[in-house]
């Protein structure tokens, strides 16, 4: 059964880009506290990549589409590329991700979760907007995760609010 949670809080995207008008490095600053937040998930994702290894023996091996360098895969660089980003653009709904920063591994996350392929099939199966790692990884510390992330932007949208009124 899949489980999807959607937290919104009105004014946290321009909270957040509005810290460093009234304080610089107070972008920063949250951007720590948010990473110290989801830290635990993040923790399990590592060591989820950790205990995988390398789920091909094909994806050691370097390859290149487009001229575009996609593999290989390593363990380190996809435990070392797991990090948490503040999302600014006013196009985008997200403003607090966490995100796989290493194509390898992120072609891992998702091989055929749009489309069936034989990368994905080989992969194992995978729902429709499902992870393999990262997505299990935050929904077991979900609850602490979202409540305290919660608690730190109504602070930062009080301070903004405070500040600029």
């Amino acid at each position: 059964m899949p489980v999807n949670t959607k937290t919104e809080l009105v004014g946290a995207k321009d909270a957040i880009r509005s810290l460093n008008k009234i304080e610089p490095g107070l972008r920063k600053q949250f951007a720590a506290q948010a990473s110290d937040i989801a830290a635990p998930a993040i923790r399990e994702a590592q060591a989820r990549y950790q205990r995988i290894g390398v789920p091909l023996s094909g994806m050691t091996r370097a390859w290149s589409q487009n001229g575009r360098k996609l593999f290989p895969y390593n363990v380190a660089k996809a435990v070392r590329n797991v990090k948490i980003k503040l999302e600014g653009d006013r196009r985008r709904t997200a403003v607090i991700l966490i995100e796989q920063r290493d194509a390898a591994t992120a072609i891992f996350e998702t091989a055929g979760r749009k489309d069936q392929n034989s990368l994905g099939d080989a992969l194992g199966p995978l729902r429709p907007n499902h992870t393999r790692v990262l997505g299990p990884s935050l929904f077991a510390h979900r609850n602490d995760v979202q409540r305290e992330m919660e608690r730190a932007v109504l602070q930062v949208i009080d301070r903004v609010n405070r500040e600029l009124a």
